[in-house]
């Protein structure tokens, strides 16, 4: 839902300071996706989706060239205030859980197959209805503090953060991530002193990064550690020094163990004249992986290994590889010639003896195998 945000107009100057070293700015998103509302990253692509009474879709977008290259219809599904986005190995989430003025009795999570997602462009979706176990009174008293933009799953538990409009915090509350209606379960809460508008978590570090912003429109990310299905605050919880300026953030999401992306939506008042695009950002963290398996996404590779052939890389959407080792591939990697990472896979976006390439532009690349105790590299063409 588009809010009317209360803020303090003389310190709009304040807030155009420069980003931290570790943090980029990848450029404008596509008209189509003005108010980009939550993120993942699968497969290599961006998924986002828009705010309230937008269409019921999901779009797909290279993160090179910042392009649509898909759009999925859900067609069982209404956008009436889709404010989140999330994702474990078999399912993806939506979040219709914005409810600015606590009154919705109907809020759903809606669940996607990935396989399904995959294969077609329209997809059905299954539903999972929810209320809060304490909320007894639905009665408009504007903003309310039953307002919700963030959700995550951890273990068997899908878990939502509220948007305290009132109290300027946030809850945490869970139920369980199959299809079904539930009394969502309070945990407990944090105090950000802002409103909490998104949250990944890296299952590859065991980490929870919250995005948000305060009554000032500054976006603030907290990072949280040592989170358990009954406790997510019960951790350390640090301020992550990342300075977005002036801008509304809104969707957060990994995309390997030390490498996120954020993307603020379209802003606009009229007096003063403010106009902000809808932007993409990406930072680097320097968590370090539970199991010491996820490779390093940064080690530029060097072409003439053996022990790598490539092959029906002319022109085709997959680059098949085949190895002289039986050792498991930890992750993948594809860089220009200039050494810049432009694609990084680990996890379940591995895929066995290919990667897709089908996004490329026509150039010279290096194909980078991330493997228990050795990187293997390959040069490529993409026509």
């Amino acid at each position: 839902m588009k809010k009317t945000l209360v803020f303090l107009l003389l310190s709009f100057v304040l807030h155009h300071l420069p980003a931290q070293s570790n943090l980029t700015q990848l450029g404008q998103l596509p008209d189509a996706v003005f108010e980009s509302s939550g993120l993942i990253f699968l497969n290599g692509k961006l998924i986002t989706h828009n705010d309230s009474g937008n269409t019921p879709q999901l779009f797909e977008i290279d993160t090179v060239s910042l392009e649509i290259t898909r759009t999925i219809t859900i067609t069982n599904a209404n956008n009436i205030d889709w404010e989140d986005i999330a994702q474990d190995d078999t399912y993806i989430y939506i979040g219709d859980i914005g409810n600015n003025l606590g009154t919705r009795r109907d809020l759903t999570i809606y669940r996607i197959p990935k396989s399904i997602f995959a294969q077609s462009d329209t997809v059905s979706a299954e539903k999972i209805d929810f209320s809060y176990e304490d909320q007894t009174d639905f009665s408009d008293s504007g903003n309310s503090d039953w307002d919700a933009e963030a959700i995550f799953v951890l273990d068997e538990q899908l878990v939502l953060l509220t948007k305290q409009w009132k109290t300027n915090g946030t809850l945490a509350y869970a139920f369980p991530k199959v299809p079904g209606t539930y009394s969502a379960i309070r945990l407990d809460g944090f105090a950000p002193e802002g409103l909490v508008t998104a949250a990944t978590y890296n299952p590859l570090t065991k980490t929870l990064y919250l995005l948000g912003y305060t009554s000032v429109l500054e976006p603030f990310v907290f990072r949280v550690t040592g989170l358990l299905p009954n406790a997510i605050f019960g951790g350390d919880i640090t301020k992550v020094n990342i300075d977005l300026g002036f801008a509304q953030a809104e969707g957060i999401a990994y995309t390997d163990g030390n490498r996120y992306l954020i993307s603020t939506e379209e802003f606009t008042l009229e007096s003063p004249m403010i106009n902000l695009p809808s932007l993409l950002f990406a930072f680097t963290a320097d968590d370090v992986p539970n199991n010491n398996t996820v490779p390093d996404p940064d080690l530029e590779p060097k072409p003439g290994v053996d022990s790598l052939i490539l092959f029906g890389n002319k022109g085709a959407n997959l680059l098949e590889y085949r190895m002289s080792t039986n050792k498991p591939v930890l992750g993948q990697a594809v860089f220009d010639i200039s050494g810049k990472r432009i694609r990084f896979n680990t996890g379940s976006d591995v895929t066995p003896d290919y990667i897709d390439i089908s996004t490329l532009r026509t150039a010279i690349y290096y194909l980078a195998l991330y493997l228990p105790d050795e990187v293997l590299t390959k040069a490529f063409a993409k026509y």
